[in-house]
């Protein structure tokens, strides 16, 4: 994963899977609230797609998860 900040984007990402198994929701319908195929949502879970920082609002979004929290959370991985 090449990125600046490669542990902040995984803590997020590990924090984003979480709010998707905390509020019940499988890989399927999240993908059905996003208009995506169901590889998408596998894809970025699994670090082999990158997420936008649009893409991962909206999903916080459908996730009633708390985007601040989480970005803040990831950031604490910030050098």
């Amino acid at each position: 994963m090449s990125s600046l900040f490669p542990d902040a984007y995984r803590r997020a990402l590990s924090l984003l899977i979480e709010a998707r198994r905390a509020a019940g929701v499988t890989q399927v319908e999240l993908a059905g609230r996003l208009g995506r195929p169901q590889s998408f949502v596998s894809k970025y879970e699994q670090g082999e797609r990158r997420l936008d920082f649009v893409e991962f609002a909206m999903i916080c979004r459908m996730l009633n998860a708390d985007l601040h929290a989480i970005v803040q959370s990831a950031a604490q991985d910030v050098g």
